[in-house]
C-alpha cells in the first residue's frame, strides 16, 4: 500500500516562481490596449496616477511603442481592417473547426495561393502561427523521411527546436552563422542520408543576418534540403518584400521558406512555402496542422490585403530602415551600447535582467515610452537586452526623444542617478 503524503503542487509551483523572480527572470507583462487611429501608440492600463501624469505621458496613459514586431504598422492599417470587416460580416467569426473537418475555407485557399506567388513557389500552406508552422513542419520531416539528420544554427528559435525534439531526428548542432562548421558537419554526413539544413535569415533578438548564400550552397553540394525561416525577413526585404533570400537572390535555391502573418504582415498566423509535394507531405503528417482550428476567414482575408500592401510597399521598407539605421548611430553616438547589425531590429545591450527591467520602467514611467525588456530564456543568461523596433508611423522628433530617454534612464540604472 501507498502510504506517503501526496505532493503540495501548490509549494511546488510557488518555490519554483519565487526562484525565477530571485534570480530576475519573472515575467510581468504590462497591460497594452493598442490605438488603430493613432499609430505607434498604445493605452496602458493599470498605470499609477503619478506615472500617467509622468512628463511625456499623453493623457489617459498614452505611451508610445518602440518593440512591436508589427513592423510595417499593417496591424493598424485601414485597408487591411476594412478587409477584415467584410469578411466578417459576410462568413462570421469562427472557421469551424479543423480543415480535416470543417473543410477549407475559401478565404484561406485563397490566402494560400497569393503566398505562393508571393514566393514564386508552386503551393503555400497556412498554420495557426508561425510558431506552429516552424514546430510541425521540422517535426514532420524531421520524422518521416527515414534516418534523418537536421543540422541546426545554435541561434535557432524555440519553435524548430522544438520541432526537432518532437521529430526524434538526430540533430547537428553548429555554431551561429559558422559556415566552415556546417560545411565540416555535411561532410562527414553519408551522400545517400535525408539531411535538413534549418536556420532563421534575421534573427530576432541580435537582428544578424543570415550567410544564406553560402548556407544553400553548401546544402546543394551535399544533398540537404533548405527550411528558412523568414518571419522577420518577409516584408522586410528584397524587391517585392518576399524575404531576405529574395534580396540576395537566392530564394529560388531554397526548399522552404517559413513566414508568418503576424509580424510584418500585422494579421495572424504561419505558413510554409514550397514545392506542391513539400506542403503535400507536411499537410498529410503534420499533426500540428491535421488537429488545429484552422484560421477565421477575417484573419486570411486581412493578411490577403496585408500582401497586397506589402508586395508595393517598397517607401515603408525605406523608412522603416531609415530610421534603424540613424538610431544606431544615434545611440551610438549617446555612448550606449548598441549591437551591430543591419536590419530593422536594434537591440541594446544590458547584460543584466534586474538592470534591464529597471531601464524598461523608468522609459514607461518618466517618459512615456515602452519597450519590454528581454530576458532569459528568450536569450542567453548574460545577453539581457532592450529590443528596439521603430516602424515607418514613427518620425524623427519621436527616434530624438528615445535616444535621449534611454540615454537618461541608462545613467540613472546603471550610475545610480534620480
Amino acid at each position: 500500500m501507498n502510504t506517503g503524503k501526496n505532493p503540495d503542487y501548490a509549494a511546488l509551483m510557488r518555490d519554483d516562481l519565487n526562484a525565477l523572480r530571485q534570480r530576475g527572470e519573472g515575467r510581468i507583462f504590462v497591460e497594452l490596449e493598442r490605438l488603430a487611429a493613432r499609430p505607434p501608440y498604445a493605452r496602458v492600463h493599470g498605470m499609477s496616477e503619478s506615472q500617467s501624469a509622468a512628463p511625456n505621458t499623453n493623457a489617459g496613459g498614452e505611451v508610445q511603442v518602440w518593440c512591436s514586431n508589427d513592423y510595417l504598422g499593417l496591424g493598424q492599417n485601414p485597408q487591411v481592417i476594412a478587409a477584415m470587416e467584410k469578411a466578417l460580416r459576410h462568413s462570421g467569426a469562427g472557421a469551424g473547426g479543423t480543415r480535416n473537418i470543417a473543410g477549407s475555407n475559401h478565404e484561406l485557399l485563397c490566402l494560400e495561393r497569393e503566398l505562393a506567388a508571393f514566393h514564386k513557389r508552386e503551393a503555400a500552406l497556412v498554420f495557426s502561427s508561425g510558431y506552429v508552422a516552424n514546430m510541425a513542419t521540422l517535426a514532420a520531416l524531421g520524422a518521416r523521411l527515414e534516418n534523418a539528420v537536421i543540422f541546426s544554427d545554435s541561434r535557432n528559435h524555440a519553435s524548430m527546436i522544438e520541432g526537432m525534439r518532437l521529430s526524434r531526428a538526430e540533430k547537428q548542432i553548429f555554431p551561429h552563422n559558422d559556415t566552415a562548421a556546417l560545411e565540416a558537419m555535411l561532410a562527414e554526413c553519408p551522400r545517400g542520408r535525408a539531411k535538413i539544413v534549418a536556420l532563421e535569415s534575421v534573427y530576432s533578438m541580435r537582428g544578424d543576418f543570415a550567410p544564406l548564400g553560402e548556407v544553400v550552397r553548401l546544402a546543394r553540394e551535399h544533398g540537404a534540403l533548405t527550411f528558412i525561416d523568414e518571419v522577420h525577413g518577409v516584408g522586410l526585404y528584397g524587391e517585392n518584400g518576399a524575404g531576405l533570400a529574395e534580396e540576395l537572390g537566392v530564394a529560388a535555391e531554397t526548399d522552404i521558406i517559413a513566414g508568418t502573418l503576424a509580424k510584418a504582415l500585422g494579421c495572424f498566423g504561419g505558413y510554409i512555402a514550397g514545392s506542391a509535394l513539400v506542403c503535400d507531405f507536411v499537410r498529410a503528417h503534420a499533426s500540428g496542422f491535421i488537429f488545429t482550428t484552422a484560421l477565421p476567414p477575417y484573419i486570411a482575408a486581412g493578411a490577403r490585403a496585408a500582401l497586397r500592401i506589402v508586395a508595393g510597399g517598397a517607401d515603408l521598407r525605406r523608412r522603416l530602415h531609415g530610421h534603424a539605421a540613424r538610431l544606431r548611430e544615434e545611440l551610438g553616438a549617446a555612448g550606449l551600447p548598441v549591437l551591430e547589425s543591419r536590419s530593422q531590429i536594434v537591440p541594446l545591450a544590458v547584460g543584466d535582467s534586474d538592470r534591464c527591467r529597471a531601464i524598461a520602467d523608468r522609459l514607461l514611467a518618466r517618459h512615456g515610452i515602452y519597450i519590454q525588456p528581454i530576458n532569459y530564456p528568450t536569450v542567453a543568461r548574460g545577453e539581457e537586452c532592450l529590443r528596439i523596433t521603430p516602424s515607418p508611423h514613427h518620425r524623427e522628433d519621436d527616434r530624438r526623444r528615445l535616444v535621449a530617454a534611454l540615454a537618461e534612464s541608462w545613467r540613472a540604472v546603471t550610475e545610480g542617478g534620480t
